[in-house]
């Protein structure tokens, strides 16, 4: 079973996973309106990843006994004008969203609750990965500077990325 204060706080993290994908969808759309059609791509499959990490973890609260709770968030905000500064904002995102993770599974343990310190060993893992594909894409922005080719390249490559939901890749 699930205590009250981690039912509490795992439904305050679903509300940050939603608050995610809608800041990747808005950072889509910035990309978009810069012409960077491949990056807006990316991020809106980023977008759907992270609905789908607020989707998994309210799995988690009902298979173990709580109760979901959906409440609102503030409205997304891109702070950035270009596309290194973009993923640059996401990449710090991702390092609050490790932050909470690193939290919940503090909480998890202090209660030796060893269920959910497996579940959210699956969100430490994802952190890893989240955190290492915007600072992959950070540095190579930094080494393509304002070269066209460059720029068009990495665009590109970041539109293959494949669709989690659909197999597809989606603009």
């Amino acid at each position: 079973m699930i205590s009250k204060h981690l039912n509490d706080e795992l439904n305050k993290q679903i509300t940050y996973e939603f608050y995610s994908s809608h800041l990747y969808l808005a950072m889509s759309g910035k990309l978009a309106s810069i012409d960077f059609i491949g990056a807006a791509t990316w991020m809106r499959t980023q977008a759907e990843e992270e609905r789908i990490h607020a989707l998994k973890i309210m799995d988690y609260i009902i298979e173990a006994g709580g109760e979901v709770v959906i409440t609102g968030f503030e409205d997304p905000t891109v702070n950035a004008n270009d596309i290194k500064g973009i993923f640059e904002q996401g990449l710090e995102h991702e390092k609050f969203v490790t932050g909470r993770i690193n939290f919940l599974m503090d909480l998890a343990t202090e209660e030796k609750n060893y269920a959910a310190v497996n579940f959210l060993n699956w969100f430490v893992d994802e952190q890893v990965e989240e955190e290492s594909n915007a600072e992959t894409i950070i540095r190579s922005l930094k080494l393509i500077g304002n070269d066209g080719n460059g720029l068009y390249q990495i665009d590109k490559e970041l539109g293959a990325r494949i669709s989690v939901g659909t197999g597809t890749a989606k603009a």
